[in-house]
């Protein structure tokens, strides 16, 4: 129903939706809210409590930290984007962690193996978009619910991985890997730097290009975005391949960091969900945005650095990290409720 429709129904119908509507801004506003309040005070404790955290090394640390979780959870903000934010049928890429993991040891393998930098980058970009693609395919193609997809798409590329490594850590060296490992500018690492440029790039195209406003449509109408001749099928196709591309790259960064292909990298996935989530709760709309997705990743960056400093263990991480996703998820159906 539309403003212009409300003109043509009885006035208690019309007044009724508005006032529906108005509920509904006003809960998603209180919610954006109480989490911008929630970010800051977190901060501040840990600030206040936490010796050397509020610190410009720590800070940048952090950041740098947080540049290769943050790429990732823009890729899975894509997949929101275009699927919808219903976490039952909606948009989402259960196998990036997992595809990060492969493609990091096929980079490192290819290294060991005696393969020229731009070829193994090649293979590793390749191998990660086709994962990404056969996502897609099934979802899009076959009707696979995306959950069930693309948890079977990780539990197989986890499975390839081992096979891969032998469940071992592989060491890798190139001069890309230095370069990224340890290169920097104005004072910013190029891990830093990455994820700058990413988060620019994506928010040109996301909310600067009509290619944005296509993908927003699709995820959000998608009914009207075909009757308005926007490829919604070919575009959620190509978000999933976009996803894979980008767990390949991010696997580049974490050899770079750690010098290695390692397994258990499965165990990101917590985290890049929650901060993709997360993230729509910073959105006027409820939907992915990249400032969103990068305060709610520098939120969880902050978080975990500050339970770290304090010497509490990582199951705390992982036990908020949880929590996180369960509070989004159950604000995002209060409030759809209230709109309904």
């Amino acid at each position: 129903m539309t403003l212009a429709q409300t003109e043509i129904l009885p006035g208690a119908a019309g007044r009724r939706w508005l006032k529906s509507r108005a509920g509904s801004l006003a809960a998603g506003d209180l919610t954006r809210l109480v989490a911008l309040a929630t970010v800051v005070l977190v901060f501040v404790a840990f600030a206040l409590t936490t010796r050397g955290f509020f610190t410009g090394w720590n800070i940048l640390n952090v950041v740098e930290q947080a540049a290769i979780p943050g790429v990732l959870a823009l890729a899975m903000a894509l997949v929101i984007l275009t699927g919808g934010s219903d976490v039952q049928t909606g948009g989402i890429d259960l196998s990036l962690a997992a595809n990060m993991g492969l493609s990091a040891a096929v980079f490192a393998v290819a290294l060991r193996a005696g393969w020229s930098e731009p070829a193994a980058l090649a293979v590793t970009l390749g191998t990660g978009t086709l994962v990404g693609v056969v996502n897609g395919l099934a979802v899009v193609r076959l009707g696979i619910l995306p959950l069930l997809a693309t948890l079977a798409m990780s539990n197989i590329v986890g499975g390839l991985e081992l096979v891969l490594t032998e469940n071992t850590v592989i060491p890798a060296a190139s001069a890309i890997l230095s370069l990224l490992s340890g290169g920097s500018f104005l004072g910013l690492s190029s891990l830093t730097w990455v994820l700058i440029v990413v988060s620019l790039v994506a928010a040109l195209i996301l909310h600067g290009s009509p290619l944005g406003l296509r993908l927003y449509a699709t995820g959000g109408h998608p009914e009207a975005a075909r009757a308005a001749g926007v490829p919604v099928a070919r575009l959620r196709l190509g978000s999933y391949a976009v996803a894979g591309f980008t767990a390949a790259f991010a696997a580049i960064l974490s050899v770079s960091r750690l010098s290695a292909s390692s397994t258990g990298t499965g165990e990101m996935l917590l985290s890049i969900l929650a901060a993709a989530l997360l993230g729509t709760v910073f959105s006027r709309r409820g939907v992915p945005t990249v400032a969103g997705t990068l305060i709610a990743v520098l939120f969880i960056g902050f978080l975990s650095n500050g339970f770290q400093l304090k010497g509490l263990s990582s199951n705390w991480v992982s036990g908020v990290q949880g929590a996180l996703i369960l509070a989004v998820v159950a604000a995002t159906a209060l409030n759809r409720r209230k709109g309904a």
